[in-house]
């Protein structure tokens, strides 16, 4: 047992279905480690996610930068050793969250690569928000720093994947029909040659699971905690 478990700073709300995956998969990580009655330590802000939706359809992430910098330093100043963003799209400001804190922040491309990197795999595809297969904050960070190729889909099943993630997943709805477009989305990009797919959205997961595919998938949000807990364990 480590001398001191080190308290995560957790941001959520974004939404709050997969913030409660990410609560318990952290206190889940501890308690298998540690055993016991043990528990992960966490100080947690989960926002209200419609101060945020609009935002982001406004492409205003001048502000939610601000939003999210202001909450990392106060989840700082409450005792936080360590913050961690609980969704992928809104990784697109961690370089504010960054400058606005002086502990460590752990994003979640860079835990995400390192396990690709782990199966010796090249070209992945990235399944998420529009924001997240569009923008380069993500693809260009695997590919920068991880070198890792990235492919999405094209439209109009770009725009389909978004559509479920907004219409359905963060309302907590997961249907068989969207399993199937989903499947159908990732089988179009294995023939392009994706070797894995990233499902880089916290609620893809609970919809897409590794029997659905026969490409290894990479889940965001279990690769993100196992980061943040082997942080908050190590001596």
């Amino acid at each position: 047992k480590p001398k001191h478990m080190k308290t995560i700073g957790l941001i959520g709300g974004m939404s709050w279905e997969s913030t409660l995956v990410y609560y318990k998969l952290m206190n889940e990580k501890v308690r298998d480690a540690l055993g016991g009655l043990h528990s992960c330590k966490i100080i947690m802000e989960s926002v209200d996610f419609t101060d945020f939706e609009p935002l982001m359809r406004a492409d205003d992430w001048t502000t939610i930068g601000k939003k999210l910098s202001a909450i990392a330093k106060k989840l700082q100043n409450a005792g936080a050793d360590v913050i961690v963003l609980a969704t992928n799209t809104k990784h697109m400001v961690s370089g504010d969250i960054e400058a606005a804190i002086t502990i460590p922040f752990i994003h979640i491309a860079d835990t995400t690569a390192e396990a690709i990197k782990e199966q010796g795999l090249k070209k992945v595809a990235l399944l998420g928000t529009r924001f997240t297969m569009e923008k380069d904050f993500y693809k260009k960070r695997l590919t920068d720093k991880h070198g890792i190729e990235v492919i999405i889909p094209n439209e109009p099943e770009l725009t389909q994947v978004h559509d479920i993630i907004f219409n359905e997943m963060v309302l907590g709805k997961f249907t068989d029909q969207s399993r199937e477009i989903y499947k159908g989305i990732i089988a179009q990009l294995q023939a392009c040659g994706a070797e894995g797919v990233i499902l880089g959205c916290t609620e893809i997961p609970m919809l897409i699971s590794p029997t659905d595919v026969d490409i290894p998938i990479f889940n965001t949000t279990e690769l993100h905690v196992k980061t943040a807990v082997a942080w908050a364990l190590a001596d």
